[in-house]
């Protein structure tokens, strides 16, 4: 029987893999579609999303879903969106690369199930961890945002991107029309309804 988005939830819930299970209010799994064409990826939940055990809820989670509606012409429920980490670092600090290794599985999980066309890696750490885990050489955030990049997963042509994390326009406004450019190029991919992403790459 094939494996759900429900079954590895069900798994995240009563992970005890690392130690932020400790210091975590509430495990954040993911959310959206299980048939997205669109996959966003983030490093790791913060307070409003440790609080509410849903990914991209707080300010920056504002932002991400106003670029997904106002840029992509869709719904947060149209996409799937989640983290490399799936419990708060305490104070957001960065992931350690244990909890990265031990985190990573449920969302390779997460990417088997849902089989998405595009994963969009939202910053530097979960672009250079998607990027190394599919073998796609990465060196910075800066040089490698806004870059469609295709590899062969599962028999499957997948594009990947980078871009900045919507929490880093909060803190360099300029940043904003960098990301609004990136999420226009992914814009072009899902224009016309009834067909496959790669459409446009044949």
């Amino acid at each position: 029987m094939a494996e759900s988005l429900e079954d590895i939830v069900r798994d995240i819930l009563s992970c005890r893999n690392c130690s932020l299970y400790l210091t975590k209010k509430n495990y954040v799994p993911g959310e959206g579609s299980e048939k997205a064409q669109i996959m966003f990826v983030g490093e790791a939940p913060g307070r409003e999303e440790d609080e509410q055990g849903r990914p991209f809820v707080g300010n920056a989670g504002k932002l991400l879903t106003a670029l997904i509606e106002n840029e992509l012409g869709l719904s947060r429920k149209d996409v799937y969106i989640t983290n490399i980490l799936k419990c708060r670092p305490p104070n957001n600090r960065d992931p350690t690369e244990e909890e990265i290794d031990a985190c990573f599985p449920y969302l390779a999980r997460q990417i088997e199930v849902i089989r998405p066309d595009v994963i969009v890696c939202l910053g530097r750490h979960a672009a250079k961890t998607i990027f190394e885990y599919f073998e796609i050489p990465f060196t910075t955030i800066s040089k490698e945002r806004g870059v469609l990049k295709e590899k062969i997963v599962d028999g499957r042509r997948v594009l990947f991107m980078a871009t900045y994390h919507p929490a880093a326009a909060l803190y360099r406004p300029p940043l904003r029309q960098v990301i609004e450019e990136d999420f226009r190029k992914l814009r072009g991919l899902i224009k016309r309804k009834n067909t496959t992403l790669f459409d446009f790459f044949s």
